[in-house]
C-alpha cells in the first residue's frame, strides 16, 4: 500500500511539474550588454536572450553568434544611440519593433505578442529594452499564458532581467487582469 501511494505521488509530482519543464526550453534569460561587448561567449547555446539597449559592438557580437533577429521594446521616442534598425538589417539580422511604452503597456496582450514574436523565429533571438526590465516583465506574464504558476512566472521574468517592474508584474498576476486564456503549446 505504501508502494501504491509513492507511486501515486510521484506521477501527481511529475504530471504538475511537466508543464514548468516545457516552459523552460523557450526560456529568457538575461545577458548585460556589457557582458556580451567583453565576453561573446556568453552567447553560445543561449535560445532567446535579454538585454539593454545594445551598441553597435553588442549587435555585431550577437549576429557572429549566429542569431536570427532582434526584437526591440523601446518606443521610438527612446534614443538607442545608433539607427538600430539598419545597423540589426546590414549584420543579416531580421528587426522587429515591439513598443512598450511603460507601466502600462506591461500587459498579457502584449505578452502574447511577444510569445508570438518569439515563436515565429527559427534560430536565436536578442529581445531588449533600455535595462531589460520591460522584456522581464512581459516575459514573466507569458510564463503565466503558458500555465506557470504566479511564483514561476515572476521567477521567469526575475531571469529575464525584470527588476522595477516587479509590483506591476504582481498586480496583473494577483489582481483578476490574468490571461483569459492560456496559450497551448
Amino acid at each position: 500500500m505504501q508502494r501504491y501511494w509513492c507511486l501515486t505521488i510521484f506521477a501527481t509530482l511529475f504530471a504538475v511539474a511537466t508543464p514548468a519543464a516545457e516552459f523552460t526550453t523557450t526560456s529568457v534569460v538575461a545577458v548585460a550588454a556589457e557582458d556580451i561587448r567583453h565576453d561573446p561567449g556568453v552567447l553560445q547555446e543561449q535560445g532567446i536572450v535579454s538585454s539593454g539597449q545594445p551598441d553597435a559592438q553588442v549587435l555585431q557580437r550577437v549576429a557572429e553568434a549566429g542569431f536570427v533577429a532582434v526584437i526591440d521594446l523601446r518606443t521610438d521616442e527612446e534614443d538607442r544611440g545608433l539607427d538600430e534598425k539598419s545597423e540589426v538589417e546590414r549584420l543579416g539580422m531580421q528587426y522587429v519593433s515591439l513598443p512598450v511604452a511603460g507601466r502600462d503597456d506591461i500587459s498579457f496582450d502584449k505578452a502574447a505578442e511577444l510569445d508570438r514574436l518569439l515563436a515565429g523565429f527559427d534560430g536565436p533571438l536578442l529581445v531588449h529594452c533600455g535595462s531589460g526590465n520591460r522584456v522581464g516583465a512581459l516575459v514573466a506574464l507569458r510564463a503565466s499564458l503558458h500555465g506557470a504558476n504566479d511564483q514561476d512566472a515572476l521567477a521567469a521574468g526575475k531571469t529575464a532581467g525584470m527588476t522595477r517592474l516587479t509590483s506591476t508584474v504582481e498586480e496583473r498576476l494577483g489582481h483578476g487582469v490574468g490571461p483569459t486564456q492560456v496559450i497551448d503549446k
